[in-house]
């Protein structure tokens, strides 16, 4: 599959590259890239603001994203956003604004990636919502803390597969649990999609935020998927041109469907791009491919606890191959600086994630993320390059 992906032909400090950063981003194939080279090259225009032949071309291409991610998620409305960070940023403003009061409450969870936190706390300060915190405990939910929390709850927030664990949360119960409670749902299902095909009406969410760029397509560019009742309770917080339906100097109507929310230019080329993306991964089989590379990861946890380390992702069934781990005298950064000079490609840090370290009881991790292009090669020099670099510091 690598001979799909130009990046894999370019060499890291003299070494054939092993990227396992996949959960910050993923390599994308040739399919993306020439499709988004071919609009900027053949099709480069504004969409639905003319009638002449190359705003056609454009308006098709990049509508064309929107109806393969209504039919690839069984989603009635997908509102296209620059990612899963303004996605859920959308629905604090147009949802939460319009519908949450002093006193009602948010359930989020420790797990939660920043861009699940802070938007929350931002609209808490403005509105005096009340936030409650369900803790993590041995790495996953304490899910009797989460019944507790959902007393009065308006609106639960939750991730659906952390990016720092890979851990895939029993999403199934939690929706369920929350319905009956009569409170809303968003995902953030960022770290999922890449990972699993999310029919998003079966699952019973009202919002559903995630990126393409973590499914080889274009940075810049995701979508939040919406339920047709919560959508008939957003009011649009930005305003500007083509989300409107009427402007005089009185007032202003908007548009009926998503573009109500998309207001300004869009994200034409990503787009194009993103269709590609999806297109391409509508071919593999993402179940295959999971058990594949949550095999591969379990033989590198082995592996890097017999050599000491401290690896705190479970990797259980329904796990994204995300190994976050740290070693017991050496620094992280220090690590993956090591690893890199060998051409090997890991995150380290918080990852977006302090309230979950702070948990966990340390600053960072080094966290190795596979993804459909890794294979057991890969893993073998990882666990070569972790020797070397064991070597060198010890």
């Amino acid at each position: 599959m690598k001979d799909q992906f130009p990046i894999f032909e370019r060499k890291i400090n003299g070494k054939e590259l092993v990227y396992l950063d996949n959960a910050a981003t993923t390599q994308k194939p040739n399919q993306v890239i020439e499709a988004m080279n071919d609009y900027y090259r053949l099709s480069n225009a504004n969409v639905h603001r003319a009638v002449h032949t190359l705003a056609g071309e454009a308006t098709e291409g990049y509508e064309e994203c929107r109806k393969l991610l209504k039919k690839r998620f069984n989603a009635g409305r997908a509102i296209i956003t620059s990612g899963t960070t303004e996605a859920i940023n959308l629905v604090a403003h147009s949802w939460g604004h319009s519908n949450l009061n002093a006193g009602d409450v948010v359930v989020l969870t420790e797990m939660e990636h920043h861009s699940d936190i802070v938007p929350w706390q931002m609209l808490a300060e403005r509105k005096s919502i009340e936030l409650r915190y369900v803790p993590v405990s041995d790495g996953k939910l304490d899910m009797n803390a989460f019944e507790v929390a959902l007393e009065g709850a308006k609106l639960v927030c939750v991730v659906h597969t952390s990016n720092v664990l890979g851990i895939r949360n029993p999403i199934e119960k939690i929706i369920s649990f929350s319905k009956n409670r009569g409170a809303k749902i968003l995902l953030d299902a960022a770290q999922a999609v890449p990972h699993e095909l999310i029919d998003f009406k079966e699952t019973g969410a009202d919002f559903m935020a995630f990126s393409a760029h973590k499914m080889c397509g274009p940075t810049g560019i995701g979508a939040l998927l919406v339920s047709e009742e919560a959508f008939k309770e957003m009011q649009p917080f930005m305003g500007g041109g083509d989300m409107i339906d009427t402007v005089t100097l009185s007032g202003s109507t908007f548009q009926a469907d998503e573009h109500k929310f998309e207001a300004g230019t869009p994200r034409i080329a990503e787009g194009v791009g993103w269709s590609a993306a999806l297109e391409w991964i509508s071919k593999i089989d993402l179940l295959n491919h999971h058990q594949r590379l949550l095999s591969i990861a379990r033989d590198v946890k082995v592996s890097l606890e017999e050599r000491g380390m401290t690896v705190y992702s479970p990797l259980g069934p329904g796990d994204a191959a995300v190994i976050s781990f740290t070693h017991p005298s050496i620094h992280p950064e220090d690590f993956a600086r090591l690893l890199d000079a060998q051409g090997v490609a890991v995150r380290t840090g918080h990852h977006c994630a302090q309230p979950l370290m702070e948990r966990l009881g340390v600053n960072g991790t080094i966290r190795a993320s596979f993804y459909l292009y890794n294979d057991h090669n890969d893993s073998e020099k990882f666990l070569f390059a972790i020797d070397r670099v064991m070597e060198a510091m010890l």
